[in-house]
């Protein structure tokens, strides 16, 4: 069968690190005959060459091919392509991995769209990736109706006979940015660009040592000699005008104004913050003009103005200033309602830890000329952001613990301007209500189980910031009851920093289920009916699990009942048989794992029918035995935590 995708993967010195990403493609959903593995290993002097020889023979979809150490990883990818069989390729980098369908979802969506190139949704493990891009499945994208050009990393599936009917490969040789001019040829080259963002396809993971090679220092000199000619790429595919002063101006705000701002400038040595300033004022001087800056927000553009007229220490001086803004978002009213988890949250910025506040008012525009100091820039940022308040945007994102995916929840929001108290100013404030539907949460699909924690996200002004909704004084609580809604247990509780997260599928003890009193359950009729602290949207199918003498399961129904939930269940026809039973509730029979949760009472039968009671205690032995097996598990558990961080 003819070879749909080959993964080419560039190796140097991975270690352990490229383990999850072999396990990654080994597990893929495309049947094995319909994609490979070309693994190409620039050299590496670990133990690498040896364990991919060794899968090779064991596997015959996989291909190695060692080469002298050739610098970068711009020679591997391009051996990779000239050895590869696909009709398309998939660059994968060797401390990266994919998910578990990336290959068999990208390929039939680039299929039926016809591109040359498809960009899979991203979640950075430690590493920034692209967020705005993936809020929705882009099936025709080009550089002028999708922010295609923030994502300029190799990690894409390109179509064989694209790349060789335009002749392009990557720039091979020692240097810096390969990707951007492969990446950015290729997008305003191709017939179609496709973006599928309704799956993460790309884990894009920093490693614990922080040894990848995009987090070492580089030489200024040498970086921006290889920005020009991602530059040169689009001034040869696109004419003067707005579209290229747009895609010139992603270099300007990512490269160059985003490394001489706030903390990201003021950590740097004084020599190298030198270097590197005077090459980047090289680039902004030699090669945009005014309509490329004059597109960035406010707070961007001074900074862009700051280096163009040669003023470095008034950049570090704003860098200070700016170092100390954040953004704090407060939780409101946490409910449940219809089905889904409302969320209230209260955002703004802040100087210091201290609400920031704004001049009243409306004032002239900025002028085009340069601010005399940073007290002037910092001035202007002020008015200007009160007069672009109107665009301030309020999101909220769920973010899966122990991947990084995350996914947009539906946000309404308002906005706000509060005088402050001595009437000197005003502070800029969104009130936002966040709907998240567990049937729908991850990009339409249901909530996985696990761990998810809840950030806020706020663009206002020129700055677009995060963080986690919280705290609260009640740190380690739940935020509501548990929900049983789609299939899922959904707790929303608070963190031991008192931040909201969610617990889908995992908590027993915080559902609450130990304060249910044996008095508050009846049986009549044969029907056992008990109030649960849950919330269900409706009638919920559930099951109960008699146990004692014998195992037994009974079907029962959820139903809303005030607050909470009531739980009935028709108790077995022929009668529960001797002994005390002891029930446990399965909350949501069809999910993966079914889990059984203990409730705190059990049944007996005698003549005069049956009646609720305690559980019985276990014996002393059951008891010892028990509380080894939790300290087993916890130290389990930890140990396990460590292996993970040490992988992740």
């Amino acid at each position: 069968m003819p070879v749909k995708v080959s993964v080419i993967v560039p190796v140097y010195n991975p270690g352990i690190y490229i383990e999850d990403c072999i396990a990654s493609l080994l597990r893929q959903s495309l049947p094995p005959d319909e994609y490979e593995m070309v693994f190409v290993d620039d050299g590496s002097t670990d133990a690498t060459p040896a364990r991919l020889d060794a899968l090779a023979a064991e596997n015959p979809r996989v291909k190695v091919i060692h080469q002298e150490p050739s610098g970068w990883s711009g020679k591997p990818r391009n051996v990779g392509i000239a050895a590869s069989e696909g009709e398309y390729v998939m660059f994968v980098d060797n401390d990266d991995y994919l998910g578990d369908e990336a290959l068999e979802r990208m390929y039939d969506y680039g299929v039926a769209n016809g591109a040359d190139v498809v960009v899979g949704k991203m979640a950075g493990k430690g590493r920034g990736v692209p967020v705005e891009l993936f809020r929705r499945n882009h099936p025709r994208a080009s550089v002028g109706n999708a922010p295609l050009i923030d994502s300029l990393t190799p990690h894409k599936m390109f179509r064989r006979a694209f790349l060789d009917r335009i002749g392009l490969r990557f720039p091979e040789g020692r240097r810096r940015l390969e990707d951007h001019v492969f990446v950015t040829e290729a997008f305003l080259r191709a017939d179609n660009v496709s973006v599928l963002s309704d799956y993460v396809c790309y884990y894009h993971v920093k490693r614990d040592d922080a040894s990848n090679a995009g987090f070492q220092r580089f030489d200024p000199v040498g970086y921006y000699k290889n920005l020009r000619e991602a530059l040169d790429v689009v001034e040869r595919y696109t004419p003067p005008g707005a579209l290229r002063d747009r895609l010139h101006r992603r270099w300007l705000r990512i490269e160059m104004v985003e490394r001489m701002r706030g903390r990201r400038l003021l950590v740097l040595p004084e020599d190298y913050r030198g270097e590197l300033f005077k090459e980047i004022r090289g680039v902004v001087v030699e090669r945009f003009g005014p309509g490329v800056a004059a597109g960035l927000p406010l707070t961007q553009r001074v900074i862009a103005q700051l280096i163009a007229a040669d003023r470095l220490d008034d950049l570090v001086a704003f860098a200070e200033w700016e170092a100390s803004v954040a953004v704090r978002a407060e939780p409101g009213d946490i409910r449940w309602e219809d089905g889904a988890l409302k969320i209230g949250l209260t955002a703004e910025y802040t100087v210091g830890g201290q609400p920031m506040t704004f001049p009243s008012g409306r004032t002239a525009s900025a002028p085009a000329d340069p601010p005399r100091d940073a007290a002037e820039a910092i001035g202007r940022v002020g008015a200007d952001t009160v007069d672009q308040f109107g665009k301030a945007t309020a999101d909220l994102l769920l973010r899966e613990r122990a991947s990084s995916a995350q996914y947009f929840q539906p946000v309404e929001f308002t906005r706000e301007i509060v005088p402050v108290d001595d009437g000197e100013g005003v502070r800029l404030v969104l009130r936002a209500t966040a709907t998240v539907d567990p049937a729908t949460t991850a990009d339409g699909t249901p909530v996985g189980g696990g761990l998810w924690d809840v950030l806020v996200r706020v663009k206002l002004g020129g700055w677009t910031k995060e963080c986690r909704l919280g705290p609260v004084p009640r740190k380690g609580g739940t935020a509501a009851v548990a929900g049983v809604v789609a299939g899922r247990v959904v707790l929303p509780y608070w963190t031991v920093h008192g931040q909201l997260a969610l617990d889908v599928d995992r908590a027993a003890k915080r559902l609450g289920l130990s304060g249910l009193r044996p008095e508050h359950v009846t049986v009549t009729g044969g029907r056992l009916r008990a109030p649960l602290p849950l919330y269900v949207p409706g009638d919920t199918e559930v099951l109960l699990r008699l146990t004692g003498q014998g195992s037994a399961d009974v079907s029962g129904t959820l139903s809303p009942d005030g607050a909470g939930a009531r739980l009935e269940a028709a108790l077995p026809a022929g009668g529960l048989g001797g002994g005390v039973r002891p029930v446990a509730l399965c909350p949501a029979p069809q999910a993966d794992q079914p889990r059984f949760l203990a409730l705190p009472f059990a049944l007996r039968a005698g003549a005069d029918g049956v009646r609720v009671a305690r559980p019985p205690r276990p014996g002393a032995v059951r008891q010892l035995a028990g509380r080894a097996r939790r300290v087993l598990g916890r130290v389990r558990a930890k140990a396990t935590a460590r292996v993970r961080a040490w992988k992740a």
